[in-house]
């Protein structure tokens, strides 16, 4: 007698699916600290893979290879972050003439609004002063939870060379492991699915380095013709955040905004760099993202800003970097398979150009 199929209610199929997704998401926030520096070696090493296989076939040592790559790579990096020192260094010594500048700034404008609306001045100086106490008196804890947060994700960065050490190493074992745990009608669709990923990830990141240099040279040369202070500075930093989509642009436009309001004489000038900072947004968002970035990752909009806020929620900043590409990779996982083709559909930004069809 064969065994009935059992089919669960649509009640029970959306409890299972709930909870499974509440649990996922609780298991990836109290591995947080595992996760992340293995999330980023994986597509580190997705990267730099090509590479190395390009040094063994000319018969390099695997690990000569290997440990080549990652000191090239370490002083690239170390020479970015010495400029990125050197400029954040002469912005510290100017900053409390800055809050100074800005604090005058802040009385006048009190002053003038407080005359304006017959308010009593002292009210809101007393208010402001209260809270820069109740600031001061929390400095203490803040600064301890930033410590905290300094030493993990230096701990973080010692480990990510390790990891990407190893996962480059043992390549050909994992990648047959991989094949192993799936039956052989599905080899096929398994390294069509690995081989797509390598591909989405090293063009992806390639193109965000590409976006990266030319929205900090824009962003630069923009506040250099401007006059204002710590162009470069501002300008990597702005770029930086660029990378978050949809949020890291406004953040990365305020603060020039407000550098240009407490430096400048002028009040144009945070208008200024509005203006042509959203100038600059737009000539990237049609014109460098479409043909650098998203030329592999076919992400809609909506699901783009939720797994930005799903990220920072689960892993901070650097979630809120990895969102797109892990989003990405499980698009394409989604599209490989049958029953989940539909979700793959609704992730993807192609309904659109679909209804137009239909319509």
């Amino acid at each position: 007698m064969k065994d009935k199929e059992v089919i669960l209610p649509f009640y029970a199929k959306a409890s299972i699916f709930i909870v499974g997704l509440i649990g996922s998401f609780a298991i990836l926030y109290i591995t947080q600290w595992i996760l992340i520096p293995l999330v980023f070696a994986v597509i580190i090493a997705m990267v730099l893979h090509p590479v190395v296989f390009f040094l063994v076939r000319r018969k390099m040592n695997r690990i000569v290879a290997i440990i080549a790559i990652l000191v090239l790579s370490f002083l690239l990096l170390a020479a970015f972050g010495l400029l990125l020192y050197t400029q954040a260094s002469q912005f510290s010594q100017s900053w409390p003439t800055l809050v100074d500048k800005f604090t005058n700034l802040l009385n006048l404008s009190i002053t003038n609004a407080a005359s304006y609306f017959d308010i009593n001045p002292q009210l809101i100086h007393d208010g402001l002063t209260k809270i820069r106490i109740e600031l001061i008196n929390g400095s203490s804890t803040l600064i301890g939870q930033t410590l905290i947060s300094v030493g993990s994700g230096v701990a973080m960065l010692f480990l990510i060379p390790v990891y990407v050490f190893i996962l480059l190493f043992y390549q050909p074992l994992l990648m047959e492991f991989i094949h192993l745990l799936f039956i052989k009608n599905n080899q096929s669709q398994v390294k069509e699915i690995i081989t797509q990923t390598k591909t989405l990830i090293q063009h992806y990141l390639i193109g965000l380095f590409i976006e990266f240099i030319l929205v900090a040279t824009l962003y630069s040369i923009t506040l250099f013709l401007l006059g204002i202070n710590y162009a470069i500075l501002l300008g990597i930093i702005g770029a930086l955040l660029n990378v978050i989509p949809y949020i890291g642009g406004i953040v990365g436009t305020a603060l020039p905004m407000m550098v240009a309001f407490v430096t400048k004489d002028s009040g144009w000038y945070p208008i200024y760099v509005l203006v042509i900072y959203y100038v600059i947004q737009l000539i990237d968002n049609h014109y460098i993202v479409p043909w650098i970035v998203a030329s592999k990752v076919k992400i809609n909009a909506l699901f783009s800003i939720l797994a930005v806020f799903v990220g920072n929620a689960l892993w901070g900043v650097a979630g809120m970097f990895l969102a797109i590409p892990m989003l990405a990779i499980i698009k394409l996982i989604f599209d490989h398979i049958e029953p989940l083709k539909s979700w793959g559909f609704l992730l993807g930004n192609t309904t659109t150009s679909r209804v137009k069809k239909e319509n």
